[in-house]
């Protein structure tokens, strides 16, 4: 049996971190759910999870990032 995510996020471009990624636990979560720093790819999937949290971080609906930032096959 599948868990579902504790949260999702809809991320927009700016708030990329570095090539494609995330940072969670993100600004706007309370400190004490706090846990270690993650960078999590969103440009090679649209989406990625945190391993820790179970957040979910997707792209924005029509959010596209340079073909350049997202990992090369």
């Amino acid at each position: 049996m599948t868990e579902s995510p504790k949260s999702s996020r809809r991320t927009a471009r700016q708030d990329l971190h570095g090539p494609g990624v995330v940072v969670c636990p993100n600004p706007k979560m309370a400190l004490w759910s706090g846990h270690p720093r993650v960078f999590i790819d969103v440009a090679s999937e649209g989406e990625g999870q945190c391993p820790y949290c179970g957040t979910v971080y997707r792209l924005k609906a029509g959010e596209k990032v340079h073909a350049a930032l997202s990992r090369s096959a």
